[in-house]
């Protein structure tokens, strides 16, 4: 092993030492590079392939030689990782497809290469960067692999797909599919949203039967049943679901009322088997056939006991029961108490006076909505909060994948998560100081009617924020002039010390009055519901779900979650449309014989 340890910094020409070449062929470069990247590989060269890399070099791999998440970073884990999975899993046929010369800012410079390659039961797409170095060489700096397909298992699109040449009998045949009248799914998917969803229609078209069991009277209810006033602060651009794209006469952000009939639209398009007002209540190991034996209870009242290979919880990071903390005297108090979730509409407290306890996205959209219709209403700061306006920022952090004129929405997202999570905050840490100076007008004037911000989680912004802790910001699409404007008012000077018969009082000894007391304060642990259904022994196996890892990695999605074959999918449109198609590779990879065992090195999890 060397002793070098790798630097935790961005390629720049200085860090570099280096200097862009005024006569510089780009596809000559690449053409070069890949070339002997493609032998390196196929000999089984380790060393050879290290040699391409800069000390620095990171290699995150999505599932296509790992069946994980996982970053390296550095010549000795990148050797590591190779010589326990480079013949182990054949990876071979590596193919320039593309290279383009990219300039994300005048001192950073990089040849982007896209290539194809194989392993031995799969296809898969791969992303280079070349940085130049000192002695007029270019060598990786971050190179991603990611699964794409199972070979002899191709989606069912294009000629693939089924032509239904028997019109006649579709209805009843689909009637039967949906109930499952002749027998069980491979796969029970659990919960309807937009990770159910997408997961159920890439397994579909993989050929992998499967079952959602949402627990809502309808697809979208999600969403439909949600505050009056949720609008997605995430452009179009980003939120396209597989197979079929949002309309090009979609608005920009999507009302959540809209997202929940597209969600059903899109579901019934896709013919997915759905059973709603469905829960299920109990399942468990059958160890001898290695089936997992669930129990769902219909809205009716009558169960059904299925024998399937796998289970699939969709259920986000909202699995958990509403948090509401722990205030004393919650008994005197004569308002009413309720978290954001029992929320519906402004119109309901007209009137009265209301307190939000909490101060990130649901707290700032219900508040407006409070504001916009006349009520008197003060959002309660715990803690200081990153605020960026969708004005400013959405344009820098979305450009130029996900916005109009971008590339392919497939080619888009291999793009974007084809740099490490630890790699990227280092970007989005450039970035987020160009939005923080662009909203820096705003941001002093809600400092100065005594609204606390911050520069977000190591100043790297709303991104690095949600993958460490989903939370902790909110992307300003009017609540903030509000607040400027005196309309919602703001609580942050004590912490709360107890409920009182008409509102509550602070540590400080000062009292607010409140009709209405409002939780804005998220959910429980996300594995508490699986531990319901699993049981306490088995749901004790279940890691954390959602953080990073000592690597940068997501924690517990998108892969087994502690137990033979249960999973945990989850994420925003974005997330859910990319990491879908990885959970049903990996569960079609299993099916048919073809899932090995990941890679052995070890993860922290918690």
């Amino acid at each position: 092993m060397s002793t070098y340890e790798p630097q935790i910094r961005l390629p720049t020409l200085d860090n570099l030492q280096s200097t862009l070449p005024a006569d510089l062929d780009v596809q000559k470069v690449a053409s070069a590079w890949i070339n002997s990247f493609s032998q390196f590989v196929s000999g089984g060269d380790i060393d050879g392939i290290l040699s391409l890399f800069h000390p620095d070099a990171w290699w995150r791999d999505l599932f296509a030689l790992t069946w994980d998440t996982r970053t390296f970073h550095g010549h000795d884990k990148i050797k590591k990782f190779l010589q326990d999975r480079l013949a182990f899993t054949e990876f071979s046929n590596v193919k320039l497809t593309d290279a383009q010369l990219d300039r994300p800012y005048p001192d950073l410079a990089w040849i982007v290469i896209q290539f194809d390659f194989e392993t031995e039961i799969a296809g898969g797409k791969g992303i280079i960067r070349l940085v130049p170095t000192q002695d007029g060489t270019w060598q990786g700096y971050t190179i991603f692999t990611n699964l794409e397909l199972l070979k002899g298992f191709p989606e069912k699109t294009g000629l693939n797909r089924n032509f239904l040449p028997n019109h006649g009998k579709w209805l009843d045949q689909r009637q039967r599919e949906k109930e499952f009248a002749d027998g069980d799914p491979e796969v029970l998917i659990v919960g309807g949203g937009q990770s159910g969803l997408d997961t159920s229609a890439r397994l579909k078209n993989i050929g992998v039967s499967n079952l959602i069991i949402e627990k809502q009277d309808r697809i979208g209810d999600q969403w439909r049943n949600r505050y009056a006033a949720l609008c997605l602060h995430d452009p179009v651009w980003f939120d396209h679901m597989p197979y079929i794209p949002f309309p090009e006469t979609w608005p920009v952000y999507t009302p959540s009322q809209k997202l929940a009939g597209w969600l059903e639209a899109y579901a019934e398009a896709l013919e997915l088997n759905i059973w709603t007002s469905s829960v299920v209540t109990h399942a468990e190991r059958d160890e001898a056939n290695g089936k997992w034996v669930v129990t769902v209870k219909r809205g009716g009242g009558t169960e059904r006991v299925f024998r399937v290979d796998h289970l699939v919880f969709c259920l986000g990071l909202g699995a958990g029961s509403p948090n509401i903390p722990n205030i004393p005297g919650r008994e005197e108090f004569e308002g009413e108490v309720l978290h954001s979730t029992q929320h519906k509409t402004a119109k309901d407290h007209i009137g009265k006076k209301v307190f939000i306890v909490g101060a990130c996205t649901s707290a700032h959209d219900i508040a407006a909505d409070y504001a916009e219709h006349g009520v008197d209403v003060t959002i309660f700061q715990r803690s200081s909060t990153y605020i960026m306006t969708t004005k400013e920022g959405m344009p820098r952090v979305m450009k130029p994948l996900y916005w109009e004129g971008g590339p392919p929405t497939e080619v888009a997202d291999r793009l974007s998560n084809s740099l490490p999570i630890s790699f990227s905050k280092l970007l989005q840490q450039r970035v987020s100081r160009e939005i923080h100076a662009a909203d820096k007008e705003l941001r002093d004037k809600l400092e100065a009617v005594g609204y606390k911000t911050n520069l977000s989680d190591e100043e790297a912004g709303f991104l690095y924020l949600s993958a460490k802790r989903a939370g902790g910001y909110y992307l300003d699409v009017g609540a903030c002039q509000l607040i400027i404007d005196g309309k919602i008012k703001i609580k942050n000077d004590s912490q709360i010390d107890r409920f009182t018969k008409t509102g509550l009082k602070f540590k400080d000894g000062s009292e607010v009055q409140a009709d209405v007391v409002l939780y804005a304060t998220g959910f429980s642990d996300a594995r508490d519901p699986l531990r319901a259904i699993v049981g306490e022994e088995l749901g004790q196996k279940i890691p954390v779900i959602w953080g990073l890892t000592p690597e940068g990695e997501i924690k517990g999605v998108w892969r087994q979650l502690g137990l033979k074959n249960i999973w945990y999918m989850m994420g925003n449109l974005a997330g859910a449309r990319f990491f879908s198609k990885h959970i049903a590779l990996q569960i079609k990879a299993v099916q048919e014989g073809l899932y090995s065992t990941p890679y052995s090195e070890p993860i922290i999890w918690s």
